[in-house]
């Protein structure tokens, strides 16, 4: 049953969310943004580390200076939430940071390898300095797929659920606030455009299908997206690439980047606005794809779609959203924009519906042990 926390409990709630050249770090008072500062980390510092993993102390050790230069005590801090890595696949929700957690991402013991993963130890450091509970929240490994969206052509390739599942998700809440209506009674195709795109099928408060965002769906401003997948296989033979090369090219070197030089909508637009044809293709090829990705899941929806929400970056630009819009209303004309990639209040929200006793947080324990790794 919800309470409501009264005065003299902490209400700190500190946000870490880790990526690859930035340490993003928020802290909340309820909902209230108190703190945020991206701590960018140059590439001559990352250097003196092998992996990702050996980076976690001085990780943490950069979020507690900053917390004491902003005179924050890690006594008031009530939970500390991390960003949630691609661990084994979990229902959406709040997860305690315990040792099946860590013991798995210290293993290696993943779905695949992400400066997310960070997120839930660099959680778990701070919340034991401030004496509190660490969370995560909707990882990018939430899977509440149908069955028919996880077969592929072959058998020893399936369909894996990742996605930006933690804005979708709260993208979906909000619409449903917007729209006067319960989650649980909504249809929604939600559109999650930053630098990678996730186009879901949310049916009653439940995501029964997307595309992986770094290797399906629409070509996004650093990511490849679909490609023909024979043509794919003789790129691969023929280039003569390493698969940590292939992967960089798909993801971060894909899209936008790959076709202009730049993963920038505010400059692309201004090339378009100048007359670049090739800008205005990439564009409309874009366009044209997330159409289809935004049909194929009305198709999954069995066409009743009540609502669409673009939410991320790219959501800011109108000329962009506007264009979806004219594509997609004979679906619905319903929609809803929410701009921003709106992850760290997100985070802080999935740790206050614990704290005020909304929800439980759950372990990652029995879906580890499920999912054989």
């Amino acid at each position: 049953m919800s309470r409501q926390m009264n005065d003299t409990e902490k209400t700190l709630i500190l946000v870490i969310n880790p990526g690859g050249t930035s340490t993003k770090v928020a802290v909340y008072d309820g909902t209230r943004e108190v703190l945020s500062q991206n701590l960018v980390h140059a590439d001559e510092e990352l250097a003196r580390f092998e992996t990702i993993f050996s980076q976690l102390e001085w990780r943490a050790d950069i979020v507690q200076t900053l917390l004491e230069e902003k005179s924050i005590e890690p006594s008031s801090l009530a939970a500390v939430v991390g960003r949630g890595g691609p661990v084994a696949p979990v229902p959406s929700g709040t997860f305690v940071v315990d040792d099946p957690m860590l013991d798995a991402i210290a293993a290696g013991r993943v779905q695949v390898q992400h400066p997310s993963l960070l997120g839930a130890p660099l959680a778990k450091q701070m919340a034991d300095r401030a004496g509190c509970a660490a969370y995560i929240v909707d990882p990018v490994c939430v899977d509440e797929f149908i069955d028919e969206a996880r077969l592929t052509g072959l058998p020893e390739i399936p369909r894996h659920a990742l996605s930006h599942a933690l804005n979708v998700k709260a993208a979906a809440r909000k619409a449903a606030q917007d729209l006067g209506r319960d989650l649980d009674d909504l249809n929604l195709i939600v559109l999650h455009l930053g630098s990678g795109f996730t186009v879901a099928a949310q049916k009653k408060g439940r995501q029964i299908d997307a595309n992986d965002a770094s290797a399906s769906g629409p070509m996004a401003p650093t990511r490849s997206g679909d490609l023909p997948v024979l043509d794919f296989a003789r790129l691969c033979y023929s280039q003569k690439m390493s698969l940590p090369e292939m992967e960089k090219r798909l993801v971060g070197g894909g899209g936008w980047v790959a076709h202009l030089g730049t993963h920038d909508l505010r400059i692309i637009e201004k090339r378009i606005e100048q007359g670049d044809e090739n800008a205005s293709q990439v564009i409309a090829a874009t366009i044209h794809q997330l159409i289809k990705q935004v049909g194929a899941m009305a198709a999954t929806l069995d066409g009743e779609v009540d609502g669409i929400v673009f939410t991320g970056g790219v959501a800011y630009q109108t000329f962009f959203i506007d264009a979806l819009k004219k594509r997609v209303g004979w679906i619905c004309d319903r929609f809803v924009t929410i701009p921003g990639e709106n992850e760290m209040l997100a985070l802080a929200q999935g740790a206050l519906r614990v704290l005020r006793g909304d929800i439980e947080a759950a372990s990652v324990g029995p879906y580890i042990e499920t999912a054989g790794f």
